[in-house]
């Protein structure tokens, strides 16, 4: 990892830099990281990047967005909703860790000083590739290409591929476009992207590797949460990601009895949902969910 990071590099603010050959690298110290993401409950990657637990990334993969709508907003995670992407299989969930990547344009006079130094600290040569390589099982690859469609391209179908490998179907997320779209539909890891185009990624700088990053009007800290289904993606911080599936259970269990009802044919869809009106009925409902959570939790994986 600490080939990546170049310490006598160019910095912005605190932060260090290191250089591929086309692109201004830059990322977090570990301090930082541990400093931005200080609410992390969970245990971290070696760099300091959460690890959400993967028994609650398995429990997420039941989850909607509106299950996470409930929570986040209410904790003041005001802006974690982006939609409006192409879905590249609708009827599978996203679920994994952020593993953030930004872009900007291409700017020469700011791409040869980063490669001179680069140079002088004896990196070796890196673009889209080299964050690809230091993906780890349960990664979902989020990157920001700032909207662009032709080159704005951060895979095809063999990278696509790799990632699938190496995350073991993590995910990708991009604000931008990826290539060979008629290869990657028949790969079964979950996508969304802006757009589809023939040309390869060109023309922009990699201006940071597990960083902040905004994708639509979202902003994504490493280590969170990704949660994506056929209507778009959620970034989870780690502090919430208990609540959040904790909570879905209990609207699983209103559902379920919701519906047990309805099928009884005997009430009005106001006299049972959203909360029962009469006494007898709120206990009744009120005990079957205190012992259908019993049950989930216990059989949950820890």
């Amino acid at each position: 990892m600490k080939r990546h990071i170049l310490v006598a590099g160019i910095c912005l603010g605190t932060m260090l830099a290191a250089a591929p050959s086309h692109a201004q690298l830059i990322t977090l110290p570990k301090d930082q990281l541990l400093e931005m993401t200080a609410q992390n409950p969970f245990e971290r990657f070696a760099d300091g990047r959460p690890k959400v637990p993967d028994a609650l990334i398995e429990r997420a993969r039941g989850l909607s967005a509106e299950e996470v709508f409930a929570v986040l907003p209410k904790e003041g995670f005001r802006n974690q909703y982006a939609g409006d992407f192409r879905v590249l299989h609708p009827g599978k969930k996203l679920v994994g860790r952020a593993f953030t990547l930004q872009f900007m344009p291409l700017r020469p006079d700011l791409e040869g000083v980063v490669n001179t130094r680069a140079k002088a600290a004896g990196l070796e040569r890196m673009n889209n590739q080299t964050a690809i390589d230091m993906l780890q099982p349960g990664d979902v690859l989020v990157v920001d290409l700032f909207g662009q469609e032709e080159n704005g391209t951060i895979v095809g179908d063999n990278l696509f591929y790799y990632i699938m490998r190496t995350t073991k179907n993590g995910g990708l997320v991009v604000d931008g476009s990826i290539r060979d779209l008629e290869g990657i539909r028949r790969m079964d890891m979950p996508a969304y992207f802006r757009a589809a185009h023939p040309s390869a990624i060109g023309n922009v700088i990699i201006s940071g590797i597990n960083v902040p990053v905004r994708i639509g009007k979202t902003t994504v800290m490493p280590g969170d949460l990704v949660f994506g289904d056929a209507e778009g993606v959620y970034f989870i911080p780690p502090s919430l990601v208990q609540k959040v599936v904790d909570n879905a259970d209990e609207v699983h269990v209103h559902d379920e009895w919701t519906r047990k009802k309805f099928d009884e044919g005997k009430y009005k869809s106001s006299e049972i949902y959203g909360t029962p009106k009469d006494p007898e009925l709120k206990k009744e409902y009120e005990e079957y969910l205190k012992r259908r959570l019993e049950e989930i939790r216990k059989g949950n994986p820890k």
